[in-house]
């Protein structure tokens, strides 16, 4: 019989997919420091093990309507995710470490992003909203919408958090949808 505690965390997720961001916040409480300590004895870094678990967390959010209470437990569920994360987030540095080093690939995103400009009339808002971006920003979004590159690939690519790309693509991408319109 699953205990007190248990209970708690299924009625969490039912809200949670009722889109009660109360019950996430509750949920976060309750599990993020254990979250966290799994993802890092799988990633090895607690910057790397906090983004896995706040990505864990978009997915809850995201899915908890899928959980189902009669193929296993909550917290199961719960932890599921947050391994299968860590994993794909250690699987994606691997295939970043095999693929080159870092030099060839960033002249390879330098000039990607100056191809796509140069691709662009000069006439075209979407160039002069281009250009008024940041540099770094310009790059980033050119390499996510344009090249397909995940947020991982770039951040072992740029040597920065995961989380700290995500910003600057979300930054980027807010300025650039505020010049377009």
């Amino acid at each position: 019989m699953p205990q007190a505690a248990e209970f708690d965390l299924e009625g969490m997720l039912r809200r949670c997919a009722d889109g009660d961001a109360a019950a996430l916040r509750a949920l976060y409480d309750l599990e993020a420091a254990r979250m966290i300590g799994v993802a890092q004895r799988i990633v090895r870094r607690r910057a790397v093990a906090e983004e896995v678990v706040h990505d864990a967390f978009v997915q809850i959010w995201r899915r908890a309507a899928s959980f189902d209470p009669a193929r296993g437990a909550a917290r199961t569920w719960i932890y599921a995710i947050v391994r299968h994360r860590a994993i794909s987030v250690l699987r994606d540095e691997k295939k970043l470490a095999i693929d080159g080093d870092e030099d060839a690939a960033d002249g390879f995103a330098e000039e990607s992003c100056d191809e796509v400009m140069t691709r662009l009339s000069d006439a075209s808002s979407l160039r002069r909203c281009l250009e008024r971006l940041e540099t770094r920003a310009r790059k980033l979004i050119v390499l996510t919408y344009v090249h397909g590159l995940s947020h991982s690939e770039l951040a072992a690519r740029e040597g920065v958090p995961l989380g700290t790309v995500k910003s600057w693509i979300r930054r980027g991408a807010l300025a650039l949808r505020e010049c377009l319109e």
